[in-house]
């Protein structure tokens, strides 16, 4: 069981401490990534019930509509929720680069314990796939949801990059799930979409930082002027 603990706990505690360590500036209250690691974390277990009513009562035919409404726009509308209206509102959230703090420590934290109960399940010896694949996949849509509320807060008009915030991670959640739906070359096809997902939340966790940069050096030119 220890095994099976240290293999879930491993990969999302790995990436957190990534995104966290490239933080320039003004580095977040651990306590308070810690919150919201373990806000994350608990939403699994409400989601989880949902998904299962949903799937007894048939409510969305199963194919594509399921991959997009039941796993992804769910999981993905909970976990912005608890961004938006905890970390996004909060004093600390100061700089572009914190949203991508705290959304992907939001998205670890159920991930990681997602991965723990699938490994708890099905065994230690799927900790690799469950490490690249979905623990993985679910670092990057917490990176982007939180780089386009972190942009949203400084940036207008923000209404459209809070937007996007929700929607472009709930859409790439809906097509990485269909593929894993496919009963043939479903490898072939999710190695490149997860190559494309790395590229695409590694060159906004860049471009988070560069507007991180500009921000403090806007706000220090104004400290000086005053």
């Amino acid at each position: 069981m220890l095994a099976i603990i240290s293999a879930g706990i491993a990969p999302g505690l790995a990436l957190l401490s990534y995104f966290y360590l490239k933080d320039q500036y003004d580095s977040e209250p651990i306590s308070l990534v810690f919150r919201a690691f373990i806000a994350g974390a608990l939403l699994v277990f409400p989601i989880m019930f949902i998904q299962y009513v949903m799937e007894v009562e048939q409510i969305i035919p199963s194919g594509l509509w399921s991959s997009l409404i039941t796993t992804s726009l769910l999981e993905e509308f909970f976990k912005w929720f608890i961004l938006f209206y905890t970390a996004y509102q909060h004093v600390e959230f100061d700089e572009p680069y914190d949203g991508i703090i705290y959304g992907a420590s939001v998205s670890l934290g159920f991930a990681t314990v997602e991965n723990i109960l699938y490994l708890i399940a099905n065994g230690v010896e799927h900790a690799l796939g469950r490490a690249l694949l979905p623990v993985s996949s679910h670092a990057i849509f917490g990176v982007l949801m939180g780089y386009y509320l972190g942009k949203g807060k400084f940036t207008m008009p923000r209404g459209k990059w809070v937007f996007y915030s929700l929607f472009i991670p709930f859409f790439l959640h809906g097509i990485y799930d269909y593929i894993l739906t496919m009963q043939k070359n479903w490898l072939v096809i999710i190695t490149p979409f997860m190559l494309f997902l790395w590229w695409l939340g590694l060159k906004k966790v860049k471009s988070a930082r560069e507007l991180s940069k500009d921000y403090f050096e806007k706000h220090i030119k104004m400290s000086a002027i005053k």
